[in-house]
């Protein structure tokens, strides 16, 4: 038999972590978001937290992703997920915003950093430049 609206389950007041982030989509699989706990990644109101600790309402997350360290206020809870508009009423994002000395550094890595050819072989006229460079 299915529910019904009277039979509504109640409130969460607790949830698991590694389900919290994936819901949250602040990763993107639980699995993600497990080895990430594991790993270290994330610290949850000071401390480094394990996938099966339980987040509240309240409680203050620290996570470190590959562009630096950012901070959340959960807000809310879910362990089903829900449209990403939902998802991302479930935290408050606490992080200072960057200084416009990081911001320029960071534009100027953007501009110098050497280009990705991928790996692909020279063109047959690359190569003839290259000899002709090498005096050959």
């Amino acid at each position: 038999m299915g529910r019904t609206r009277d039979e509504e389950e109640p409130p969460l007041t607790e949830v698991r972590l590694d389900v919290w982030l994936d819901v949250a989509c602040l990763f993107p699989t639980r699995a993600q978001a497990a080895a990430g706990c594991a790993g270290g990644k994330v610290d949850l109101n000071g401390h480094a937290a394990a996938a099966h600790k339980l987040v509240r309402a309240g409680d203050r997350l620290s996570i470190t992703f590959a562009r630096g360290k950012r901070t959340f206020v959960v807000r809310g809870l879910a362990e089903r997920h829900v449209k990403k508009a939902d998802a991302r009423a479930l935290f408050e994002e606490t992080t200072p915003p960057p200084s416009p000395d990081v911001l320029e550094a960071r534009r100027l890595e953007r501009m110098f950093a050497p280009k990705d050819t991928g790996g692909a072989r020279p063109t047959k006229k690359e190569r003839r430049q290259r000899e002709k460079a090498r005096g050959w």
